[in-house]
């Protein structure tokens, strides 16, 4: 392939707006512009869209696994190879593999995996999230019990000494097991402190954004409601534009009607966002598997406990895209925006992803009218076609 390639036959969404009868210009994994077709230069190389949408590839800061892989389970590059490749199928051109919580050993083997794959270039890959395990036992959900305990120094030290390691980190914490100090110590050295899994207060949750935390861990589930005397995490995350939040948009975690309402009163800079908290069973066939010991069953696009409790999801990005534009009747645009820019400004990365502008790398996904796939991108590399 040239240096310089123009997707042509495309109608563009750039995150902004669409462009009709426009091309596409890659030059060296980034994005060159885009433009007439009629202003390309001799001799660049050109693939034929076929009249196909092309939109921004999504950006997922939840994903536990794929391709039947469990970051839990396994923690090495290739497996962090094997869940980026699953989720590409899907549209997901960035993400971070999810570690859910574990023992100390686990956690460090995670981290030692997530270097290898950047040293790898593995496609995809942005860095990890650290769901835990300084959680709230009172909201754990799926989590193990018997591994949620307070953070102390080592566990400080040993995520502060990521610090520059990924493109982007993301730690999960509740206010009762890690304090406003240890998430201003984060915050300052760059990583993303996200609050969830907790039972805290507006006013708990508000001291903890003021000290550095920036976003909130699939809103609505395992966390205190939004009451009528007592705002809870759901409220802060709401009304606390300096928050961002993630939700699982597949109809089972948060219903619709709750979706929709949430989504017309957040107030901003900070963006409602699109996360999977997908299980390895993404781009597999597996009907169960084992977390920590506990089996997780599949069925109905359900993933749960034998209790009945949710773990994870059973959904991909372009599922929940749909399911936005489709079930809560979200414009094509603010659905992909969801997938897309908005993940890629809560992790801070809106200077290379999330959109499609010059300069910044050239992740996008090709669809058909209908929504469904024909092509994944990623830094100007085709990595899946239908």
């Amino acid at each position: 392939m040239n240096d310089r390639t123009a997707i042509t036959g495309a109608r563009i969404f750039d995150g902004h707006v669409w462009h009709d009868d426009q091309v596409l210009l890659l030059d060296g994994g980034k994005i060159a512009g885009i433009l007439p077709a009629d202003a390309l230069a001799s001799g660049t190389e050109k693939v034929e869209a076929g009249g196909r949408l092309l939109v921004p590839g999504f950006i997922d800061l939840q994903v536990n696994g794929g391709g039947g892989v469990m970051l839990n389970d396994r923690q090495d590059a290739d497996a962090i190879r094997t869940i980026c490749a699953a989720h590409a199928k899907f549209g997901t051109t960035a993400l971070l593999p999810t570690l859910i919580t574990d023992t100390f050993e686990i956690r460090a083997a995670a981290i030692a995996a997530g270097r290898r794959a950047i040293a790898e270039n593995v496609p995809g890959f942005l860095g990890l999230h650290l769901e835990g395990p300084h959680l709230s036992v009172a909201r754990k959900g799926a989590h193990d019990p018997a591994l949620i305990r307070p953070m102390d120094a080592a566990d400080l030290k040993a995520m502060l000494d990521c610090a520059g390691a990924f493109d982007a980190m993301m730690v999960t914490i509740a206010p009762e097991n890690a304090t406003a100090d240890q998430v201003g110590a984060l915050a300052q050295a760059g990583i993303i402190v996200s609050i969830g899994h907790t039972d805290s207060s507006y006013e708990t949750v508000a001291a903890y954004a003021a000290a550095g935390a920036r976003t909130v861990t699939h809103l609505f589930n395992a966390m205190s409601p939004l009451g009528h005397r007592e705002p809870g995490v759901v409220g802060a995350a709401l009304d606390l534009g300096g928050l961002h939040a993630g939700i699982i948009a597949d109809g089972f975690h948060v219903d619709p009607v709750s979706m929709s309402l949430a989504l017309r009163a957040k107030n901003g800079p900070g963006r409602i966002f699109v996360v999977t908290d997908a299980m390895s069973t993404i781009g597999s066939d597996q009907t169960s598997f084992l977390l920590n010991g506990r089996e997780i069953f599949r069925k109905g696009g359900r993933l749960t406990l034998a209790d009945g409790t949710l773990a994870g999801a059973d959904i991909d990005m372009l599922s929940s895209v749909r399911f936005l534009h489709e079930r809560l009747c979200l414009s094509l645009d603010e659905a992909i925006r969801m997938a897309s820019a908005y993940p890629a400004d809560a992790a801070g990365i809106s200077a290379c992803k999330g959109r499609l502008a010059p300069g910044l790398d050239a992740d996008f996904v090709l669809l058909t009218e209908n929504l469904q796939m024909a092509a994944t991108w990623i830094g100007g590399v085709q990595v899946y076609r239908a």
